[in-house]
């Protein structure tokens, strides 16, 4: 068979086992791959061990604790990759999967109630699943053998998106586009020290940041520790996958049903690094019970809108040079509901907000309406009170229909610009696109934060410009800050319709 490159072998490899999904919803069927990528993942790596063992006179190759020696899973015989292909036809083979998994589960007690027992339901043609054991088989005939268990996580998070893709808004709960994770990891730059993220979802933002580490600049995957928590225990289980093929530590992403809020996994914990994408203007998270929580340290967050309940959990658990990168709705910048542009203002004045970057509408899978990256930072100095603003709305491209995604080029753009302003070092402010903002401007804009209000709008020569194309160019930045206006007015009914009141 002849090679691909990586890009068009994952999307090829997503189309034959989408083929195969046939009546089973993606929510359902991403359960049944991406098992069975963990499970190829996880054999291969013992066979490797198993392999060497076996040449060495001294070892017993089916010895359990060579595998723990080494950091390896122990696969048991009748688990391992090749005993299960070589069923791949039997109408069994459903049964002896499920089998499979619980067996790997008892020899490696890291993985108890991780791994999907899905594979004899009824719905799931037996047929097809032999087919889907063969598709993913031949992975190992995409790569050289010391590639292959590389290959396989890029093959399981290409096959995450393309999940979150087809589940639409439900697929936004565990997986932010892999764009908006790049430009977060890069911009804040997670070196060494704790990684947190309270609000994890499938684990992108952490094994972004061991490609970081790795890849960026040199260093050692064991120089960063993660911490995490989520919510919904099938996404988790998705998440101590994702993380055992990246060979990345998991034992502090947590998992319980009530939450960040009502049940902080990690109390004492101090960041270096907090990266997250938390659900957009949650309602109905509790601030009646933790009203007098030690985390709102900058006021009470209102019960209708956990936005702010977010921002200020991850500025707690922040260190004292911590950095932080979050994604929020673009209410945030501007809403003085409920007290929260007081605990905004207050967190402007407390030196922290350290640059805002709007983003583009249709970005992520949950929701069309834009949103903002806020960074965050402790320990600046005192004398320098400023804000870079960046407006990335108008960056993107189509990806599909429905979804925006940026190119590598427009990251770059962005993280560059950022990085300029940090070193001031050939930073410039653009018209239309970024802007250096003092304290003294943040209060005259009443500590609203949208970066529109900052960046202006781009000015060209009256020589150069015709007067259709000024009222083109007035138009469409008319058209823009209506929108902008609708996408607001359309979140404030939204939060009046949970709380029983119809506009």
């Amino acid at each position: 068979m002849a090679k691909e490159t990586n890009g068009d072998f994952e999307a090829s490899l997503f189309k034959t086992a989408d083929r195969l999904r046939k009546n089973i919803d993606a929510a359902e069927y991403k359960n049944v791959v991406l098992g069975l990528i963990f499970l190829k993942y996880i054999s291969d790596s013992f066979q490797e061990l198993y392999d060497r063992l076996a040449g060495d006179s001294f070892s017993d190759p089916e010895d359990r604790d060579e595998y723990i020696a080494e950091n390896c899973f122990f696969v048991p015989r009748e688990a391992r990759w090749a005993e299960l292909q070589a069923k791949a036809k039997l109408p069994e083979i459903g049964v002896y999967l499920d089998d499979a998994m619980s067996a790997i589960e008892k020899e490696n007690r890291e993985l108890k109630n991780v791994l999907p027992k899905v594979y004899g339901k009824a719905n799931l043609d037996k047929a097809s699943l032999g087919q889907l054991i063969d598709v993913i088989s031949d992975i190992e005939l995409q790569a050289h053998s010391a590639d292959t268990k590389d290959l396989l996580g890029r093959v399981y998070e290409y096959f995450l998106g393309e999940f979150a893709s087809a589940e639409g808004k439900k697929g936004g709960q565990f997986y932010t586009p892999k764009s908006i994770v790049k430009l977060m990891v890069e911009m804040i730059e997670p070196k060494k020290g704790r990684v947190y993220d309270p609000a994890c979802g499938s684990g992108g933002m952490f094994v972004m940041s061991e490609k970081f580490v790795e890849d960026v600049i040199g260093g050692n995957i064991q120089d960063i520790t993660i911490y995490g928590q989520e919510s919904n225990q099938t996404t988790w289980k998705l998440s101590r996958m994702n993380l055992a093929i990246r060979n990345i530590n998991s034992k502090f992403v947590a998992w319980n049903t009530e939450g960040t809020f009502l049940k902080d996994e990690h109390p004492d914990l101090k960041a270096d690094y907090i990266l997250a994408n938390p659900p957009f203007n949650q309602s109905e998270w509790g601030a009646d019970i933790l009203a007098e929580d030690g985390r709102w340290k900058y006021g009470t967050p209102p019960n209708g809108n956990a936005n702010f309940a977010w921002m200020q959990h991850m500025i707690y658990h922040l260190a004292t040079n911590g950095v932080m990168a979050t994604v929020l709705s673009n209410g945030s910048l501007s809403s003085t509901n409920s007290g929260e542009g007081l605990i905004r203002e207050k967190i402007v004045k407390d030196n922290l907000v350290e640059c805002i970057i709007a983003l583009p509408k249709q970005l992520f899978y949950n929701t069309g309406i834009p949103a903002t990256i806020w960074i965050l930072r402790r320990g600046r100095d005192p004398k320098d009170n400023q804000t870079l603003f960046i407006d990335a709305s108008e960056l993107g491209y189509m990806k599909t229909r429905v979804i925006r995604d940026f190119t590598d080029k427009e990251i770059a753009k962005i993280e560059e610009t950022y990085k300029k302003w940090r070193k001031k070092d050939g930073y410039e402010d653009i018209a239309g696109f970024c802007k250096s903002a003092t304290l003294e401007d943040i209060a005259g804009h009443d500590f609203v934060l949208t970066p529109g209000r900052y960046v202006g709008i781009v000015t060209q020569e009256d020589d150069d410009v015709s007067f259709e194309e000024k009222m083109e160019h007035l138009t469409s930045t008319l058209s823009k800050q209506m929108e902008q206006e609708k996408i607001l007015d359309d979140e404030i009914k939204e939060q009046l319709l949970k709380i029983g009141y119809s506009l």
